[in-house]
């Protein structure tokens, strides 16, 4: 689901000068709402979170770490995608390192990024009010590790993927292998994907005619 582009957002007339610019503070206000929008309704618009960004690179004063961090969270749910980095790389330092949620947001990512899942959930878990709001946070993330699984392993076992998926109970396994038509076998390992059939050799034919050899060949004469 997307929006409608910057522009269309204002409620009046009177809200915004005759030319908009996105990068105008007077926006800002509603463009901050349209992140809590998003993360309410499980939309995203990488657009829109990044002028949100940008507005508060160049309006320190008007810098709001709930919104940030909501925009650093819907980032993560865009996973493999590098939507996170981009928006890590417009924070200023101090707000990385002071503002708690978004230093533990960070952390968070980095597990993501480093593929130590065990770890994000247990760490998540930890701090669970920091995903308060943000509508399909976990589905998001679990489908980015079915991604990588899915490009990484050819059979794994399922307590590892219970664990990777953050469902040590294993009631989310059959959600998720259905999903990608991944299939058990009876020693308790998942068949994901046969990594060696998606290898296709491909012949490479060089042709060089008689005339380029020649010249060539008189070149170096």
């Amino acid at each position: 689901m997307r929006f409608p582009p910057l522009l269309c957002l204002r409620p009046t007339v009177a809200e915004f000068p005759p030319t908009p610019c996105s990068y105008n503070p007077e926006n800002l206000s509603t463009l901050e709402r349209y992140v809590e929008t998003q993360a309410r309704e499980n939309a995203y618009d990488l657009e829109a979170n990044l002028a949100v960004l940008k507005l508060y690179q160049f309006n320190p004063a008007y810098f709001q770490t709930n919104v940030t961090s909501q925009i650093l969270l819907k980032a993560l749910t865009n996973l493999p995608h590098t939507d996170f980095t981009l928006c890590k790389c417009m924070i200023d330092q101090t707000h990385q390192q002071e503002e708690r949620p978004i230093r533990q947001i960070l952390y968070l990512g980095n597990l993501l990024e480093t593929c130590h899942f065990q770890s994000f959930w247990t760490s998540l878990e930890e701090n669970r009010e920091l995903i308060d709001g943000i509508t399909g946070f976990e589905d998001s993330v679990r489908k980015f590790i079915c991604h990588v699984v899915g490009i990484t392993y050819q059979t794994i076992d399922r307590r590892l993927l219970a664990e990777m998926l953050g469902d040590p109970l294993d009631t989310q396994v059959k959600v998720w292998m259905n999903k990608y038509n991944w299939t058990e076998t009876e020693d308790g390992q998942i068949f994901v994907f046969n990594q060696e059939e998606s290898v296709k050799p491909k012949n490479i034919v060089e042709k060089i005619d008689f005339e380029s050899v020649s010249s060539i060949m008189a070149t170096s004469q």
